[in-house]
């Protein structure tokens, strides 16, 4: 248990002695605003930029919520939670264990009894009301996200939006749950189906989106009339604790919905989950490893499970492509949150009559545009990475590239005179299949350029990898459009476009990308069983007769 909540759930451990150094690099390192890339001068003040809320009360400490209230861990332990850009302590959550997660669990069953029966209607207005609130506090939201994730105030106010929807869309969606008559092969039967809730759910969350992730999930477990209990992300839990003070303003029944939070205990926790009889179904976003251990546990008691998993997106140019469009199509895709979401632009394809046009401008855009910071600034285009674990992969890959043949365009290196968790938005041309960015996700804010020949070549190149969730490329051949989206081996494919998340469109990937949907009418079955009726001795001839 300690080797696998060490490789597969913890987060880096900040000690008092490290914030020191890192306070001291900070005083002896000036700003310096270098030829390749802006760094705006207030990083220099991050420590001074501590957030405001119109709202305090949305500011939960050392609580969770479990059965429509505020409660403590048992055993009366917490963990601390940072802020990626100073390393500044934000604030401490209940360290819940399995005995924690248990309660919840029970409250979420014995909500279930009565929830599921609610009308469609009703829960609609119970969605709306939490959407409103979301709308109604979105400054506050954004400001939690922004502080705990590091993303700039326009990611996060974005985020909050793309979050809210979810619940829009599902509440539209929560009095249209329809089943099908079906003409039976036997004269005399009538076959119907319903579609009923699955449960009590358990719902886990990464930290690049707090908001949203959880909202993909509880909208249509709600909508249907299933209960949750929702385990938070350790980096990032006060998004998701503020989203349950809403949670209880609508008017969402007690032991509906359930938040729990754990650092250490992360595997404790998930295990409670994937195990414990009454939990009908898991849905997990997060690493295809850890989806690999979740899916293992939850074969005990054959659930139902949705899991989005690590993706490695290829983004293919083609020389018939609008290169302005693909360059502005990749910026968005790959350096969206800093290159920290699993559907980001990882490998760069660029077919060769075009790839010098198109990494001169890509790189261009990227010094011009892009400004690291502390995300409070409204200059600040990008902010830190989540903690130092990914700062470490991401330097591992630019070394790794450059060692190999790769030249470096724009950045590729460590952001120190800024803070710990920051690292240069990066172009690499002369990308080649022997590098470590070729098989693995990066995470971070790197492109590397990959040249290719033909249409044949690059469809293998993209499909040469374990995982499939999203793709991109950019044609003005309509024919092609058509045979390489059909070709792609991802769940997801944008064409002409970089950005492709919609609560209206499915969301999912193949291979060990994982499955199930999210979003759109697909995500509503994720959370539900179909019941089928067959009515005999129906046959009879029509009577005849008076009263």
């Amino acid at each position: 248990m300690a080797s696998l909540q060490k490789t597969l759930f913890s987060s880096a451990s900040r000690t008092a002695s490290s914030r020191l150094q890192l306070a001291t690099r900070r005083r002896a390192l000036p700003i310096s605003i270098p030829r390749i890339l802006q760094v705006h001068p207030s990083a220099r003040f991050a420590s001074t930029m501590a957030p405001k809320l119109n709202d305090p009360s949305l500011f939960k400490k050392d609580v969770c919520y479990v059965n429509g209230e505020w409660v403590t861990a048992k055993s009366g332990k917490t963990f601390e939670v940072h802020d990626p850009a100073t390393g500044e302590l934000i604030g401490t959550c209940p360290e819940f264990d399995a005995d924690d997660t248990n309660t919840a669990i029970e409250a979420a069953e014995a909500a279930f009894e009565t929830f599921r029966h609610t009308t469609g209607r009703h829960r609609s207005k119970l969605l709306r009301k939490w959407y409103d609130l979301m709308v109604a506090n979105a400054d506050d939201l954004a400001t939690l996200i922004t502080w705990e994730n590091g993303k700039p105030t326009a990611d996060a106010k974005g985020e909050v939006t793309y979050a809210a929807n979810f619940f829009e869309w599902f509440s539209e969606e929560a009095p249209r749950i329809y089943g099908d008559t079906i003409p039976s092969s036997t004269p005399g039967n009538r076959v119907w189906t319903l579609k009923e809730p699955v449960g009590v759910c358990g719902l886990i969350t990464p930290w690049n989106f707090p908001a949203a992730m959880i909202t993909r999930k509880i909208g249509p477990a709600l909508a249907v009339g299933c209960t949750v209990v929702c385990k938070a992300p350790g980096e990032t839990p006060f998004t998701s604790l503020a989203l349950a003070e809403l949670a209880h303003r609508a008017g969402i029944p007690r032991g509906v919905v359930n938040f729990v939070t754990a650092l250490h205990n992360t595997p404790r926790v998930g295990e409670a989950l994937t195990t414990h009889p009454t939990v009908r179904k898991i849905s997990f976003t997060g690493s295809t490893p850890v989806g690999k251990l979740l899916m293992r546990q939850c074969s005990s008691t054959l659930k139902k499970l949705s899991l989005e998993l690590g993706g490695n997106a290829p983004f293919i140019v083609f020389a018939d492509a609008d290169v302005d469009a693909a360059v502005a199509g990749a910026i968005a895709s790959k350096f969206r949150s800093s290159g920290q979401t699993c559907v980001c632009a990882n490998r760069i394809f660029v077919q060769r009559p075009v790839y010098d046009e198109f990494a001169a401008k890509f790189a261009a855009a990227v010094r011009r545009d892009f400004t690291v910071g502390n995300g409070f600034d409204p200059k600040v285009t990008h902010g830190p990475l989540i903690h130092a674990r990914a700062i470490d992969k991401v330097e591992a890959h630019v070394r790794d590239a450059e060692a190999k043949g790769a030249r470096v365009l724009v950045g590729g290196r460590r952001m120190d005179e800024v803070g710990e968790n920051f690292f240069a938005p990066t172009v690499l041309t002369g990308m080649t299949t022997e590098m470590a960015m070729a098989e693995e996700e990066t995470f971070g804010p790197v492109a590397g350029l990959f040249a290719f020949d033909s249409e044949e070549e690059v469809v293998r190149l993209a499909n040469a990898t374990v995982v499939g969730l999203a793709g991109y490329f950019f044609s003005r051949d309509l024919a092609r459009v058509y045979r390489v989206a059909e070709h792609l081996e991802v769940g997801m494919v944008g064409v002409n476009t970089g950005l492709i998340s919609d609560p209206a469109a499915p969301f999912g990937g193949v291979k060990e990308s994982g499955f199930g949907r999210e979003g759109s009418l697909y995500g509503i079955g994720e959370y539900q069983v179909t019941k089928m009726v067959t009515y005999g001795g129906m046959g009879m001839p029509l009577q005849g007769g008076g009263a």
